[in-house]
């Protein structure tokens, strides 16, 4: 009788334990349909010489889905999709990006490392209802960026910067994706107008380096964050800025916008600014708000500014005002901060400046960059620091230009 139940109890065991690993290999096993489109993923890429991201990519694993980098799983389903493994010393891959991906439907982050793929991106991403994370940047994608991306109700991140993507942004993008917070189309040839509201919540928007035409939208989320359209043919006046209260970053550089400066950017939290190269006029606004400090940077050169200098900036770390038309004194706030070296930069070169209060006795810090070359006055500081191509070797403006910019007629 003991004899007969100790073999029952390890045929019982013996009967556990072949049932485990098929168990486990049920858990593991990924979707057919999922493989399926990882194939032809894998067909329509190529590591690139010196990469190495397929090897591991055995078709005849029992688990693709611990074997296979860049792939995670849940219940059997690709979610996260990663190509390419990111590292400096890898050159990524080449070939396109094929429609397949758009059958792993429980995708929910699809990132493609820099590389040299190239083709179009695929409209049927548009049928990822799951997909939170979509970036494909650094790469060499070419024609529009689909409408349908429009249709992604879940995300939240879009990344098509440093490809060679043309024609328009499609409009849903801005109004028809409730979800999403970050969108980055740097450095494409996109062309066409931005809408003329932005209705989607986001809150880093980038779209520099671009063929961008047309004004700013009339209206922008109040939850925008970062914000950046530089080196674009942009126009127009910059009203439509007035009421993004959590603006922390704003480029608009290199662009034709004209009109004055709004006083409500010139407050925090908005600690880096960049307005050069456009051309804007009036004077610099007058704000209550000296909240800068530590890090700070505003860049409002070469454009059309004029009147005497508020001290609205001075305690800015970093500050670019040459090349425009400001005239009078420097507030004796600015020349504070200099000698104290809370301003790290301070740029006053080729305006109409009249004087630079010193205080005696004190030597300019050694971490200062102080440039008041080709004003209308000889400085005896600051021409130490100038840049490269500042004004030559002329300290000051001839004295018949200064006299004709003062009496309000314009400079021949």
């Amino acid at each position: 009788m003991a004899k007969s139940h100790a073999l029952f109890l390890l045929l019982l065991l013996l009967l556990v334990d072949a049932c485990r690993p098929s168990h486990q290999q049920d858990q593991n096993k990924i979707s057919s349909h999922d493989l399926a489109a990882l194939a032809a993923v894998k067909d329509s890429l190529t590591d690139i010489p010196g990469s190495n991201f397929f090897s591991t990519w055995d078709f005849t694993s029992p688990d693709p889905c611990s074997a296979f980098s860049g792939i995670t799983c849940s219940l059997n389903r690709v979610t996260i999709l990663t190509l390419g493994n990111g590292v400096s010393s890898s050159r990524g891959l080449a070939g396109f990006l094929s429609p397949s991906v758009s059958n792993l439907t429980e995708l929910t982050q699809l990132v493609l490392y820099p590389g040299l793929v190239t083709g179009p991106i695929p409209p049927q991403l548009g049928l990822l209802s799951n997909l939170r994370v979509l970036s494909l940047s650094n790469n060499r994608l070419k024609g529009p960026i689909p409408s349908s991306l429009s249709s992604l109700p879940s995300l939240h991140t879009l990344d098509l910067s440093y490809n060679q993507l043309t024609g328009t942004v499609p409009p849903g993008l801005f109004t028809g994706l409730s979800q999403l917070k970050v969108m980055i189309l740097a450095s494409n040839q996109l062309s066409g107008e931005l809408p003329r509201i932005v209705s989607a919540g986001i809150l880093h928007l980038d779209l520099k380096d671009n063929s961008l035409t047309g004004t700013l939208p009339l209206r922008l989320p109040s939850t925008i964050r970062y914000l950046s359209a530089s080196k674009n043919m942009m126009w127009g006046s910059l009203n439509g800025l007035q009421s993004l209260s959590e603006l922390g970053f704003l480029d608009l550089s290199m662009n034709q916008f004209s009109g004055p400066i709004p006083s409500s950017l010139l407050r925090p939290p908005l600690s880096s600014l960049f307005l050069q190269r456009n051309n804007l006029s009036g004077g610099v606004p007058t704000s209550s708000s000296l909240m800068y400090g530590e890090g700070s940077i505003v860049d409002l050169s070469h454009n059309l500014l004029t009147g005497e200098l508020s001290p609205v900036l001075a305690a800015v770390e970093t500050l670019f005002l040459n090349n425009n038309r400001l005239t009078g004194r420097v507030p004796e706030e600015y020349v504070k901060n200099v000698y104290g070296g809370s301003t790290k930069t301070l740029y006053l070169q080729h305006n109409y400046i009249t004087g630079f209060p010193l205080e005696a006795g004190l030597g300019l810090p050694d971490t200062v960059s102080l440039c008041l070359t080709y004003n209308c006055m000889v400085p005896s500081v600051g021409f130490k620091g100038c840049p490269a191509a500042s004004g030559g070797e002329q300290l000051s403006r001839p004295e018949s230009q200064c006299v004709v910019f003062n009496h309000g007629r314009s400079i021949p």
